[in-house]
């Protein structure tokens, strides 16, 4: 499904990749292949020397090609792991890099809060850049 938009939730196991326009949604979950956890269990890592080396990188590269064809985008999660994918985008996917338009932080929302969420500030966004 080719969208407009799309608003991506993830940490370090798992990301929520959501497209929509006005009349459908769809989504994916993908999971990260790494069995590295930060403490706790978690997929965060407080140790800034490990997270280099614990960087999934295939894992980001399946979110960027969920996210082909999109053309803005809302990256939002937890911890570093929505940084660090802003990151993979700008050296390896370049074309999703430019649609990413802000990176937030946020808890742990529920598809429909998502979905909610990326809606009101893509409104705001659009309103700003004179497209609504």
């Amino acid at each position: 499904m080719s969208t407009y938009h799309a608003i991506v939730w993830l940490d370090r196991s798992e990301a929520h990749v959501i497209m929509f326009d006005r009349e459908h949604v769809e989504s994916e979950r993908i999971k990260s292949r790494s069995t590295h956890k930060g403490p706790g269990g978690r997929g965060d890592i407080v140790n800034e020397s490990h997270v280099a080396k614990n960087i999934d990188d295939n894992y980001y590269h399946s979110i960027a090609e969920a996210l082909k064809g999109v053309h803005e985008i809302l990256v939002t999660g937890p911890a570093q792991a929505k940084d660090e994918f802003k990151a993979h985008c700008a050296h390896h996917d370049k074309a999703i890099d430019k649609a990413i338009v802000d990176v937030i932080s946020s808890d742990h929302p529920s598809d429909a809060q998502l979905v909610a969420m990326a809606k009101k500030y893509f409104l705001k966004h659009d309103k700003m850049n004179g497209q609504a």
